[in-house]
């Protein structure tokens, strides 16, 4: 992941260079650890079993707030913000007014008008003053939040006492204000790992002191310090797109990813309405998963090919050691995407077979994220 420009520093960089990061990436316009010294391997071994700390600090947090709040997020986005209650949140997509995605927002409901949005590269921040024209509210960046990730099996027993949130009551997507440490956050339960996991979000004051009480606490439990190589592992595995790197198209509509259940047509209208509409239905790709029969992982942008005819391209890859396969997000033709299709992946002067196949490939009942007991 890189970025042009780094005008953003996580004031947890010092932590990052001594775990081996050499902050030579970037995302978002901040310089992300995307590598520390220990296996990335290793760390996704720790985020399967135990629980990982991530510093996630690169998405940026937009506040928002105002009399028109509810409205305005009404029409710049595709879901009904107003079936969320406070306390709860909700991923949606943005498109523009031909209908193709340009970001996809996270939207956290704070109660009394307040709201806010967490989003990665897309153009969500260019968005928002053009249909803002006519509606009384405001919105600025919070550059001094930092994001905190303990993902894994043990993130509950790790952070549960050391905070007076009720944890284990927290639902999947849901927030609040709350301590932990002694220290004024944001609990969310949530993240990019396909494991039960909570975010963190603090002032940057208190983001070094939450670091290493986290680690401290952890430690008896086995949990470490994880990079962003072991973030792309296991949001493959788990199948978690990520803007634009799963959008092929320039113009990839929400149908196109399988994110129709980000857009309710229902609303009256909301920015591309017309053009999302019209475009139902015409689907060039749709989104799928492969298991690919190599010893490593493809390379993104690899061509697809089914009796000699290009039916799809290879989106976001990895090599799972935990599943011992090679994984694939891609995007194929929708007449191509029946489970076990057989297909054959092109990669430079290589070729190799591979097969359509459930998704998320890890957890595909999504149980780590959504215990039977919760779903009741």
């Amino acid at each position: 992941m890189t970025s042009a420009t780094i005008l953003r520093q996580s004031i947890l960089n010092d932590r990052h260079r001594e775990l081996g990061s050499k902050l030579e990436e970037s995302w978002n316009d901040m310089a992300i650890p995307q590598h520390y010294a220990t296996d990335p391997y290793l760390e996704t071994e720790t985020v399967r079993t135990r629980a990982g700390l991530f510093d996630v600090s690169a998405l940026k947090i937009i506040d928002l707030s105002g009399p028109d709040s509810l409205a305005f997020l009404n029409k710049l986005l595709t879901a009904d913000i107003s079936k969320i209650p406070a306390g709860r949140s909700m991923i949606s997509s943005i498109v523009d007014d031909e209908g193709g995605l340009i970001d996809d927002v996270l939207v956290y409901v704070d109660g009394d008008g307040k709201f806010r949005l967490s989003h990665g590269g897309g153009a969500l921040e260019e968005a928002l003053p053009v249909v803002a024209q006519g509606f009384d509210v405001t919105f600025s960046r919070d550059n001094d939040v930092h994001i905190l990730s303990l993902q894994g099996p043990l993130a509950l027993d790790i952070l549960s006492p050391h905070t007076p949130m009720v944890l284990k009551d927290l639902p999947y997507f849901g927030h609040g204000k709350t301590s932990l440490f002694g220290i004024p956050v944001s609990l969310a339960r949530g993240g990019y790992s396909a494991e039960r996991g909570y975010e963190v979000f603090c002032a940057a004051k208190d983001a070094v002191f939450l670091w290493d009480k986290i680690l401290e606490v952890g430690k008896p439990f086995g949990a470490m310090a994880v990079s962003w190589d072991c973030l792309d592992i296991v949001r493959v595995e788990g199948s978690l797109l990520f803007f634009p790197f799963d959008m092929p198209h320039k113009d990839t509509t929400p149908f196109e990813v399988l994110m129709d259940w980000s857009v309710d047509l229902s609303k009256p209208d909301f920015r591309g309405k017309a053009a999302l509409l019209a475009r139902k239905g015409t689907e060039r790709t749709h989104q799928a998963g492969l298991e690919v029969l190599a010893a490593k992982a493809v390379t993104p942008g690899a061509k697809i090919f089914k009796d000699g005819a290009e039916v799809g391209v290879v989106n976001s890859t990895t090599y799972s050691r935990h599943l011992m396969k090679s994984l694939a997000l891609v995007s194929l033709r929708p007449d191509v995407t029946a489970l076990g299709t057989a297909l054959t992946v092109v990669d430079g002067d290589e070729s190799f077979e591979a097969n359509v196949v459930r998704t998320p490939f890890y957890d595909p009942m999504r149980l780590r994220t959504h215990p039977l007991e919760e779903r009741a």
